[in-house]
């Protein structure tokens, strides 16, 4: 036979109304934060596929943090690098334009204004570091300043010796399986363009200069020799620039492949711990029902009890 009793009656409401509050805080939680829960905890099998994409994201985020400032720094290396083969370009057509006047009065002085603006942009610094230093980021890699420095003993011995940089290139990670050289060297990229400027130095402190005002046969004839010298520094310069633009193609090329595995991440994540907005609003609804029912239930219980049920026998 059931017994019914006030307590058990209580006890029975109490517990609707406890249930009918997990409920509704439930399905609030889910409404308000679009999640199925608040931690791993709550999504039982699926925790360990959500850890490993969550990683995996992580990962891919810091991919994609890195790359981001590695474009920035590729982008200035694109132009310091072709003000490096415009300076080439500049030095040559000086000397052709001296030539065909037969007057070099101003050639030295442009000549000198293209070694000041290589030496700037091979000087150049990211974030504080000098781009063309290798890994010696905290020293400029071009020692000198005036066309002269390059008729030295030292630079004449040795080209070499103008620069401060090491031979190590800079290197980036741009993804898991992709490793590639970012930076260039400012000893090879400047060399050839630095080594034509010093020979027009030398002649010039030599019997045969200084190249100032009417060209001379000798001047005149070492002019028309240096010039294929300025073709091959402008040539290598540019191809310093191709050499950038192809790590930029493959730079931009990675970054939109780890931007697609990132936001397929996102969704696959989203599959997992997104609700069904409908559903949880829906949920919701059918939750503050509950709660409210099962308050009714308990509030008319208070006001009653066991004896209100039964047959009046004592009258």
């Amino acid at each position: 036979m059931t017994r019914v009793s006030t307590a058990g009656l209580f006890a029975t409401s109490v517990a609707a109304i406890n249930t009918a509050q997990d409920r509704l805080n439930t399905a609030a939680q889910q409404a308000n934060s679009g999640k199925l829960a608040s931690d791993l905890s709550g999504y039982a099998s699926s925790d360990e596929q959500i850890t490993a994409a969550k990683t995996l994201q992580s990962r891919i985020q810091s991919y994609l943090d890195n790359n981001k400032i590695l474009s920035s720094k590729l982008d200035l290396q694109d132009q310091t690098l072709q003000s490096v083969a415009d300076s080439a370009s500049t030095a040559k057509t000086a000397i052709t334009q001296a030539l065909a006047a037969g007057d070099g009065t101003s050639l030295i002085t442009q000549l000198q204004g293209a070694l000041s603006d290589a030496v700037t942009a091979l000087n150049t610094q990211f974030n504080g570091q000098y781009v063309f230093a290798g890994s010696q980021t905290s020293t400029p890699p071009v020692s000198i300043t005036q066309l002269s420095d390059l008729n030295t003993p030292t630079a004449l011995a040795n080209i070499g010796s103008v620069f401060t940089n090491d031979q190590l290139a800079p290197v980036s990670r741009i993804e898991d399986n992709a490793v590639v050289t970012t930076g260039q060297l400012a000893s090879t990229v400047g060399t050839p363009l630095f080594s034509a400027l010093q020979q027009i130095a030398a002649f010039n402190a030599g019997p045969n200069g200084p190249i100032n005002g009417t060209l001379t046969a000798a001047q005149t004839t070492f002019l028309t020799g240096v010039i294929s010298s300025f073709s091959t520094a402008e040539t290598q310069s540019t191809a310093a620039v191709v050499q950038n633009g192809a790590v930029q193609q493959q730079l931009t090329s990675v970054t939109t492949n780890l931007t697609n595995q990132s936001d397929t991440l996102t969704q696959s994540l989203g599959n997992l711990t997104d609700v069904d907005v409908a559903k949880a609003a829906s949920d919701l609804q059918m939750a503050q029902f509950a709660m409210q029912a099962s308050a009714k239930v308990f509030s008319a219980l208070t006001d009653t009890n066991l004896l209100t049920l039964l047959p009046n026998t004592f009258n």
